[in-house]
């Protein structure tokens, strides 16, 4: 049994060695990295000690043995991952700039990681999930994936899966109006059934269609599922809110920001697993802003040196780098 699932993407990255460097000029690139939001969290609760899988597909080459080396490696149960021997395993290229902005080139339409279909959520592995994390961007890279996970996350729901969601809105999926239009329903229908919703600040306001804080926080808890709204605020951290209202303002801990790839897939994984062990608000918000910091400090996607020993040394302010 695994306390925490994921249904989503897995993919490498293939990632500029240099800032300023755009896609659309020959320069060097560093990787395979593992990557995917879905995969990146899902890493980080295996990492933080918690007994967790991934529903996910991949090809049957390099680049997908790459990635289900490092997730067996981290101890994530890949059992319900798609091995397809006819695709090729999903890719992004990335370009950063001197601000820390990316710049991605996919290349996962009709890669077997939109192709997974829901499982036989009744297996002994997924009838006890206490989580089902799920990523926007999985659900819009292809209509027909978003809908399987949709799916998933119902039937979970309904024999008593918590649903979490970080939206994780990738404008360049949403460039077709009538794809768009589509993929905001997928949205809106994982919206209706999720108790833990982390939305970053522009997604908050577009999904609510409210540019106030308060009144778009107060909208989201109009949904009677929703018990937890972690906003994620880019440098100025996060903050917690509960049907309370505002409980917990955390700030970041300062690192040298190597790659932010992964900070916030990261710090959700790490959130969920302090939640899982009871802890309060206050240390779960800590707990996750840490494990983003030390993700941050390295380069790759999923290259932090995630542990609950490395997370409490750098909110003791004792970790080595």
């Amino acid at each position: 049994m695994a306390e925490i699932w994921t249904m989503g993407e897995t993919l490498v990255e293939i990632m500029r060695t240099e800032v300023d460097k755009p896609l659309n000029e020959t320069a060097l690139f560093s990787g395979p990295y593992p990557s995917g939001s879905s995969a990146i969290m899902i890493s980080t609760v295996a990492r933080m000690g918690h007994s967790c899988g991934i529903i996910s597909g991949v090809g049957k080459d390099g680049f997908g043995e790459c990635m289900l080396n490092r997730l067996k490696k981290d101890g994530v149960d890949v059992s319900k991952v798609l091995v397809d021997p006819d695709g090729s395993t999903a890719c992004a290229f990335v370009a950063y700039d001197n601000k820390g902005d990316r710049r991605y080139l996919f290349h996962w339409d009709d890669t077997p990681a939109t192709k997974a279909v829901m499982p036989d959520v009744t297996e002994p592995s997924l009838k006890e999930a206490k989580y089902l994390h799920i990523m926007g961007c999985a659900l819009t890279a292809r209509l027909s994936y978003g809908w399987e996970i949709v799916k998933t996350a119902r039937a979970m729901k309904a024999q008593g899966t918590k649903i979490s969601f970080d939206p994780n809105v990738r404008v360049e999926h949403l460039t077709n109006p009538k794809k768009s239009k589509e993929s905001f329903e997928i949205i809106n229908a994982v919206l209706e059934i999720t108790n833990l919703f982390a939305p970053g600040l522009d997604e908050l306001k577009l999904l609510t269609g409210l540019d106030d804080v308060d009144a778009a926080v107060k909208k989201c808890f109009e949904n009677p599922n929703l018990e937890i709204l972690m906003l994620k605020n880019g440098d100025k951290g996060s903050k917690i809110y509960t049907r309370d209202g505002l409980v917990v303002e955390q700030g970041l801990y300062k690192v040298n920001c190597v790659d932010p790839t992964g900070a916030g897939d990261t710090s959700i994984g790490a959130f969920l697993c302090a939640l899982l062990e009871g802890k309060e608000l206050k240390e779960c918000a800590e707990i996750a802003a840490a494990a983003g910091a030390l993700n941050v400090a390295a380069f790759g996607p999923m290259e932090g040196k995630i542990s609950p020993e490395n997370v409490q040394a750098m909110r003791d302010g004792t970790f080595k780098f």
